[in-house]
Order: C-alpha cells, then sequence, then structure tokens
C-alpha cells in the first residue's frame, strides 16, 4: 500500500485539494478526506508537496522510437535496447501508456530505417515480448497504413489477426492534398530533409500522385478486421468535410489531425475523437500551416493531444494552456488523460482517477513554481520513478 497525501488530485471533472489517495496493490483503493484513511500497512506515505497528483498520460499518436531506433539513417539500433531506453524516457515526461506510431513506408520523404517492412516486423514482435516482460510502462502499437502501401495488406491483416496491433490509421500523404495540399510545403519539406533538385521533386510528386493506391474494397475489409478485435480506426490529416464522411464510413472513431478548424468541427459534430500534437501548442501553431491547436482547443473541437514526435510536449502543453491562454486546467489534464483512453477503449480501466481503476498516477510539482516536472510515477500500482530535485 500507498499513500499519497498533500497533493492536487486531478479527477476527470475537479481537482480535489484536502484529499488522501490510497494506492492497494495494482488500484487506487480508496480517494478520502485527508486523515480519514486509516491502516498500519502502509510501504510509504508518499508527500506531494501540493503539487498535482495525475492520471497517467496516455500518448496515442507518437513516432519518437524512430529517434531513439535509428538517430541517423545509417546507424539502427538494437529494438530491444531502444525500447527500453525510450520507456525510461517516457516515463519521466510523465507518459504510462504508450502507442508507438510506425509506418510500413515504402515511399519516404526521408530515409527512416525503422520503416522498412523487415524492420517493422521486428519491432511489432519486440513491443509484443517487451509489453509480457516487466515493462516501465504500457506499450501499445500504432499501425499507420498508407493508401499506397499496397505491398504490405497481408501483413497488416496478419498483425491485427495475432492481436498485435492496438490501433490503426490510414494515412494519405499524397501532394496536393491532406498535409501537403501545399504542393510548395511538399517542395520545401523535401528539401528540408535531403539535398535535391527541382527536377527530382517534379518526378516524386508526379510519382506519388500517380501511384497504385490500396482500393476502397481492402480498406473497409482492414477496418471491419479491426472493430472485430475491438481496435479503435483513425483518420489522418483530414482536409474536407468529404473525406470524413467516407473515413466515418469505414468505421473510423479518430480524425488525426484535421487540417482547418472548419474540418475540426465538422468531425466533432459526426462523433469522432479530434488529435492535435502538443508540439503545436508549444510552438504556437503547426509546421506544415495547417491547424492551431490552440485555437482547435479554445473552441473545443479538439479532445486529445499527443506527443506526436516530442515526448515533453504533452506536460508542458497542459500547463501552458492554462498559465498563457488561461483555459482550465482540469479539461487540459483530460486531453492527454481520460479523452485518448476513451477514443481507444481503454477508459474502463485507465484514463482518469477513480477508485477501482488501475493506479497509473504522476506526482508533478513545479520548480521555482514555474516550471513543472515529475517527481513520481505509478504504473499498476508499482512506484517504478521517483527524482528528487535537491540543489
Amino acid at each position: 500500500m500507498y499513500l499519497i497525501t498533500n497533493g492536487r488530485i486531478v479527477t476527470e471533472n475537479e481537482i480535489l485539494e484536502g484529499y488522501d489517495l490510497l494506492i492497494e496493490d495494482d488500484s487506487i483503493k480508496e480517494i478520502r478526506k485527508q486523515g480519514q484513511i486509516r491502516s498500519n500497512y502502509f510501504k510509504e506515505v508518499i508527500d506531494a508537496k501540493n503539487g498535482y497528483v495525475a492520471p497517467g498520460f496516455i500518448d496515442i499518436h507518437s513516432d519518437y522510437i524512430e529517434t531513439m531506433t535509428a538517430p541517423r539513417p545509417t546507424s539502427i539500433m538494437d529494438f530491444s535496447i531502444s525500447l527500453r531506453e525510450e520507456e525510461k524516457i517516457l516515463i519521466n515526461q510523465g507518459i504510462t501508456t504508450m502507442f508507438h506510431s510506425i509506418t510500413m513506408d515504402e515511399n519516404q520523404l526521408k530515409n527512416v530505417p525503422i520503416r522498412n517492412p523487415e524492420n517493422v516486423r521486428e519491432m511489432i514482435n519486440a513491443i509484443n515480448v517487451l509489453h509480457k516482460n516487466k515493462p516501465l510502462i504500457r506499450h501499445n502499437f500504432h499501425a499507420r497504413i498508407e493508401i499506397d502501401n499496397v505491398n504490405q495488406i497481408d501483413n497488416i491483416k496478419r498483425y491485427i489477426k495475432d492481436g498485435k496491433v492496438n490501433l490503426i490509421s490510414f494515412m494519405d500523404h499524397t501532394p496536393g492534398q491532406g498535409q501537403y495540399r501545399s504542393l510548395e510545403v511538399y517542395r520545401k519539406t523535401l528539401r528540408g530533409y535531403r539535398h535535391i533538385s527541382d527536377e527530382e521533386i517534379e518526378t516524386i510528386i508526379n510519382s506519388r500522385e500517380t501511384k497504385e493506391k490500396i482500393t476502397d474494397e481492402t480498406i473497409k475489409e482492414i477496418a471491419a478486421l479491426a472493430m472485430k478485435n475491438n481496435i479503435s480506426i483513425a483518420s489522418h490529416d483530414d482536409d474536407s468535410v468529404e473525406k470524413l464522411e467516407v473515413v466515418k464510413n469505414y468505421g473510423a472513431n479518430i480524425s488525426e489531425f484535421p487540417i482547418t478548424l472548419d474540418v475540426a468541427k465538422f468531425a466533432k459534430e459526426m462523433g469522432m475523437y479530434t488529435i492535435a500534437g502538443a508540439p503545436n501548442v508549444l510552438l504556437g501553431g503547426s509546421h506544415s500551416g495547417n491547424l492551431c491547436a490552440v485555437e482547435g482547443i479554445k473552441n473545443n473541437y479538439i479532445d486529445i493531444l499527443c506527443s506526436d514526435y516530442y515526448p515533453a510536449a504533452m506536460l508542458h502543453a497542459v500547463f501552458l494552456l492554462n498559465e498563457k491562454h488561461g483555459l482550465d486546467i482540469n479539461k487540459m489534464f483530460n486531453l492527454v488523460t481520460i479523452n485518448p483512453a476513451r477514443a481507444v477503449n481503454m477508459d474502463k480501466t485507465i484514463g482518469s482517477i477513480e477508485e477501482g481503476k488501475k493506479a497509473d498516477i504522476i506526482i508533478i510539482e513545479k520548480l521555482d513554481n514555474e516550471f513543472p516536472v515529475i517527481t513520481s510515477v505509478f504504473v499498476d500500482g508499482k512506484l517504478t520513478s521517483r527524482t528528487n530535485y535537491c540543489i
């Protein structure tokens, strides 16, 4: 048993002050007024020092594992080492549930070795092994399916049937629509990844525009298989109401990175969860010139924040949205906890602080009353990380 005291307990609907929280085994046993929980068997009493006692963050879209596995295009680290080292970073950013978002992409804008289909298979297996072998956090696989990746259909179906997929998203990075609806943005992106001539860029654009795509029937088949296995389905870079209607028909319940405020609004009206990147909040806007996450959140059109490519962004976005933009901090915590849990069908066990739920809990303190830091982390009721700022 652990007793957490002197903290501001973040529940879904309010922040409780003057309450204690008892962890027993892997679950939240009691939440009661301070001093009312009695026991002679506490393993430890943890003083939260007036910090926030919050649910662990649930990150349902992150390709950070790509950086950990291939810090250089020609340097591929052991996948098991990469996952073990990554989770030590994630847990100290408050992320207790991670969906590793991996693309099987044969037409890469940049050289990302992990996206090679053979490496994807090895990474999926490494995630599956780690998930069963004393992980620090909860590891999941988010299969990102490019609609022109026709050669990987059988593999995708097999991964789903084998129970190795926890979320799928259908993506279309064809230039001229979606994230790259501006061809000039696409050209700048290519130039940012490598030295390339204008002629080569135009050849790539033409090739991507004319490449064979997965058929509508095949997408529906994959989506039906996912729903049969209780796997949520996401669309990606939605840029029109028409596209939303198509993906909704497939069974998608998540809209990742809607391109404009109007599209995010329509996705919400259609009953879909909407996602923006937390780095977008920190940067003050999209690096691709698309929807500003802060604007989407202020209008209640964004439900979820993910780390995307920068794990620290989730923690800092919560406080920045409150302190700089005046948004309710309780609701900002929901963007990274219960809302993503609901989107991926995990809300019965994790995502909020409630009696009977799994004890995935983080304690957040402020350095100099300004900089938020994670000082304690519980996963499944185990105290898995503690950081003392003592200087």
